[in-house]
């Protein structure tokens, strides 16, 4: 963990160098944006009663003080009108409980990224984007943000983005539950569970993406690389056999003179997954190699893995210090897991509150339950003792995976955050005969 700790801040000390040159390019040039941010997470939970663990068990008896790390630095330049490029050096490393495993609805998002131990530096997003005017439309300033340089972009556009990106960046971007560096930190509540989002194991893929943008509503549609192995790093580049295509259309709402937004969203992804049924063959018949497939220990050798999912997400401010967001999701459970969680069904609900009352007005509290499950196939191959990459206990009482989040976020200074989260979860990786468990969890986070 030391080790982990004075690299940062050795790569702290670099960017900030790093920034201040850029910074003074960007004032005499206006092209460029830069942006870092670092955020560590220790997190640890409380034993709990278990008839039985397997592989991929939640440990049911006190663990170390997990710890994660993740720092990037965000980087843009403008190039000609209405075009720019976007560069994400990033650094990684520390470990979630029990190695990220035993909830569905795994308990820290910044671990998703997290591939090793030891911190690594890698590439998180190098992609080009452009923005297109459609008809005699009239510009608005965009500000200087993460991933987006100062400009006057036309505010009915299509916008195409094309390279290494998280495909969270552009769907289900709901405003008060989607980021686990200032928001809520289980995977279910920063995305919608039940979408086996394209990514590889940090959390990343590479394609396309165009968006059609109005000023009160937007329609998006990809196609992305998925993983070759279930949850690993290797992408499968087979595009005609292996792919995942994804459309939202999304619509900006009024609610008692408040904004809000709500999205629809249907994905659809081909892989070498293979099906629950086949793997309860395998269980069956003692085919260990279509066993590690299905729990990421092996590549596939056949193609023919489908999964289709259809999702809708909502926020809505209830006034100025209140808002209030949903998701719920289903996918049609008869293949493995390839890529996000194993979640075939999910509906959440959920506040967030600025601490204006209590004279602490750029805080955040936030509270939020959501309840997972799975489809009958997936039980079943659990129930015989199969194993995903998340989860498995080698046995199954089936229960809905019930999990209440709360989590207070306070802003010390201009860029130094620090959050206390607590999380509860009830019938861990969907099993009555495990459990409950509490997690307490600290977050620091800085950006600039």
């Amino acid at each position: 963990m030391k080790k982990i700790i004075l690299i940062s801040v050795l790569y702290i000390l670099k960017v900030q160098i790093v920034s201040a040159q850029i910074n003074s390019d960007s004032i005499r040039k206006g092209k460029w944006t830069d942006h870092f941010q670092l955020t560590v997470i220790s997190q640890v939970h409380s034993g709990f009663n278990s008839k039985y663990s397997g592989v991929n068990s939640l440990a049911d008896t006190v663990e170390p003080i997990a710890t994660s790390i993740t720092s990037t630095l965000f980087l843009g330049r403008k190039l000609w009108k209405g075009a720019a490029i976007y560069f994400n050096p990033e650094i990684s490393g520390g470990n979630g409980l029990s190695l990220a495993t035993g909830v569905a609805g795994a308990l820290n998002g910044e671990t998703y990224r997290v591939g090793d131990v030891k911190p690594k530096p890698f590439i998180a997003r190098a992609y080009l984007q452009q923005h297109i005017p459609l008809g005699n439309t009239a510009y608005i300033n965009r500000q200087d943000d993460i991933n987006q340089v100062a400009d006057k972009i036309p505010a009915n556009r299509i916008t195409i983005s094309a390279g290494k990106f998280a495909i969270g960046d552009f769907y289900d971007d709901n405003a008060f539950s989607h980021d686990p560096r200032t928001q809520f930190l289980n995977w279910s509540l920063m995305s919608n569970g039940a979408w086996d989002y394209p990514a590889n194991t940090r959390g990343y893929t590479f394609g396309i993406v165009a968006e059609l943008i109005k000023p009160k509503w937007a329609v998006r549609i990809s196609s992305v690389a998925v993983p070759r192995i279930a949850n690993a790093s290797k992408m499968e580049y087979k595009i005609t056999k292996a792919h995942s295509e994804t459309f939202e259309i999304e619509r900006k709402i009024v609610f008692n003179k408040r904004p809000g937004t709500a999205r629809f969203l249907i994905s659809n992804t081909y892989s070498k997954a293979p099906s629950y049924v086949s793997g309860l063959k395998a269980i069956a018949a003692n085919n260990d190699y279509l066993l590690k497939v299905i729990s990421g220990n092996a590549e596939g050798t056949a193609y023919g893995g489908k999964k289709f999912t259809l999702g809708i997400s909502a926020d809505q401010e209830i006034s100025s210090n209140v808002g209030v967001f949903t998701r719920a999701g289903w996918n049609d459970g008869k293949y493995a897991t390839w890529a996000f969680t194993e979640i075939d069904q999910t509906f959440s609900l959920g506040f967030s509150v600025k601490g204006t009352k209590w004279n602490r007005g750029d805080d955040v509290f936030g509270i939020a339950t959501v309840i997972n499950g799975i489809s009958k196939d997936h039980r079943e191959f659990l129930k015989a003792g199969g194993y995903g990459f998340i989860i498995g206990d080698g046995n199954l009482n089936y229960g809905h995976e019930a999990i209440v989040e709360i989590f207070y976020n306070a802003q010390l200074s201009n860029f130094f955050w620090l959050s206390f989260d607590y999380q509860f979860v009830n019938n861990p990786a969907y099993n009555k005969d495990r459990g409950p468990v509490h997690i307490f969890s600290i977050r620091v986070h800085t950006e600039f």
